[in-house]
């Protein structure tokens, strides 16, 4: 039997890269898969090209998450992954000394304000089986300083501590609702092309980005699906309130030999 077979299951920005890995994942262990984006011609095409429905949802937006109560107001995973760096629209300044009030609160709008209202309203969607699972998309950079976007590491950092917190005001509750985040590092989406380019020199420009990396190379969006999936699944009933580090070993220290 597939393993998601039948859950309900929601997707925060799932048009491309991550998100839309995990929906298709999903979507392919048996789940009833609603696929959310705010870009509504992107999200559309995705749903469609999965055979899954889609619903347009601005997750800054209170009201947005109001909406799809009333439309879905039962569901047995949330995956909030939507989020940005900043950097959307070019290079912007983000470290402490100099980045503006706005270009801060633009992402923790995002990043932080948008998965707390998920959290709220999948705590909303599954408190009446008194089952569930909320996974949250956090980073690399919410357990480490990344000194030119701070508001980017600030805001994962603290998906990483409300996640934990879901999970035990949950658990207090006397509900089995987990909430656990997901740390991708280096994972290998759309976001990385206009660094990465399409010239002779890609290969070089992809080595250099993770050679810090003790697997020596970028991670796949389907690598992050697969935790996704077993998080969501029934396997993972005794975890809640941890976190997964996807990273090729980054954060383990150094793979090189002793001098």
């Amino acid at each position: 039997m597939p393993r998601l077979n039948t859950k309900i299951c929601v997707v925060t920005g799932a048009a491309r890269g991550i998100g839309r890995a995990i929906a298709e994942r999903f979507h392919d262990e048996g789940a009833i898969v609603i696929l959310t984006d705010f870009d509504e011609t992107a999200g559309a095409e995705t749903a469609a090209a999965i055979g899954c429905r889609f619903e347009k949802l601005d997750i800054r937006e209170e009201a947005d998450w109001q909406r799809l109560a009333e439309i879905l107001p039962v569901a047995d995973v949330l995956v909030n992954n939507a989020g940005v760096t900043g950097f959307e629209h070019g290079m912007t300044a983000h470290d402490p000394e100099h980045a503006s009030l706005s270009d801060w609160r633009a992402v923790h709008a995002v990043n932080l304000d948008g998965t707390f209202l998920g959290c709220r309203y999948a705590i909303g969607a599954m408190k009446a089986a008194g089952t569930g699972s909320i996974i949250n998309i956090s980073s690399r950079s919410g357990l480490v300083g990344i000194p030119l976007a701070a508001a980017y590491a600030s805001s994962k950092a603290a998906i990483r501590n409300h996640s934990k917190t879901v999970a035990l005001y949950c658990a207090q509750q006397g509900w089995k609702i987990r909430c656990n985040s997901v740390h991708p590092a280096a994972i290998l989406t759309p976001i990385w092309e206009p660094m990465l380019g399409d010239g002779p020199d890609r290969e070089t420009r992809m080595g250099a980005l993770v050679a810090d990396t003790p697997l020596k190379r970028f991670g796949m969006p389907d690598e992050v699906a697969a935790v996704a999936v077993m998080l969501a699944s029934d396997e993972a009933t005794y975890i809640t309130g941890t976190e997964i580090n996807i990273d090729g070993g980054l954060l383990a220290g150094s793979a090189g030999s002793p001098g």
